[in-house]
């Protein structure tokens, strides 16, 4: 039996909405809502034109190769395949889902502290702006290996937490949070700059922090709780 996906994409082909010949829409790497060097001295350009347009656009290609493999093995009915290909399309798609947000939640305008309902419950859950500061920090810098560090959102108690996520593993399906703010800990996003004291780098960070964008993310995640 064919499984819903496939129905739904063969529906859309019969339709023109998608060709025949790829019945799949793929993703496509975002542009930067800013220059390269826009978030300098905080990442300068070469960090970010790296991350962006090899790191990123790796994820991007990766997923979209995963995808078509699978599509491939839904078509035939082959059950092993679809289950070997889950890791592939996990670190790839939790890559390319968290790049995207990591893109916007930064700003050459960004810094400073929150405001309204975010930083409410941020003094509500942390006791102020500065105490989450800090436990966001140390969780980020206390990752092992690569991964992320994340400011997010519990839709169930409507409250914020803090938690780390393993190399790419998407927040959101990982442990249900909704993302607000994310710092990416893998050395590509930090190195060049910043050697191995990761610590500098996840202080600096918050000098970039797109508040505005954060806030809208909270709203957003509170409206569908």
């Amino acid at each position: 039996m064919l499984s819903r996906a496939v129905v739904v994409r063969r529906l859309l082909a019969s339709r023109g909405v998608l060709s025949a010949a790829n019945s799949r829409l793929e993703h496509t790497l975002p542009a930067l809502p800013y220059e390269y060097g826009a978030l300098s001295p905080v990442i300068n350009a070469d960090i970010m034109e790296i991350h962006h347009k090899k790191h990123h656009a790796t994820y991007v290609n990766n997923l979209n190769n995963a995808e078509k493999q699978l599509q491939e093995a839904q078509d035939a009915g082959d059950i092993g395949k679809i289950i070997a290909l889950q890791p592939a399309l996990k670190f790839n798609g939790g890559g390319h889902i968290n790049h995207s947000i990591f893109w916007t939640v930064m700003s050459p305008d960004g810094g400073g502290e929150p405001s309204g309902d975010l930083l409410s419950a941020i003094n509500r859950d942390f006791g102020s702006f500065d105490s989450m500061k800090e436990k966001l920090s140390a969780a980020s810098v206390g990752v092992q290996g690569s991964g992320w560090g994340w400011l997010g959102y519990n839709k169930s108690t409507r409250t914020l937490a803090i938690t780390t996520c393993a190399n790419q593993d998407p927040l959101e399906p990982t442990t249900g949070l909704v993302p607000l703010f994310g710092i990416d800990v893998w050395e590509h996003a930090y190195y060049l700059q910043y050697k191995n004291v990761r610590p500098d780098y996840v202080k600096a960070i918050f000098n970039v922090a797109n508040w505005t964008n954060i806030q809208g993310r909270f709203q957003a995640a509170m409206a569908d709780s």
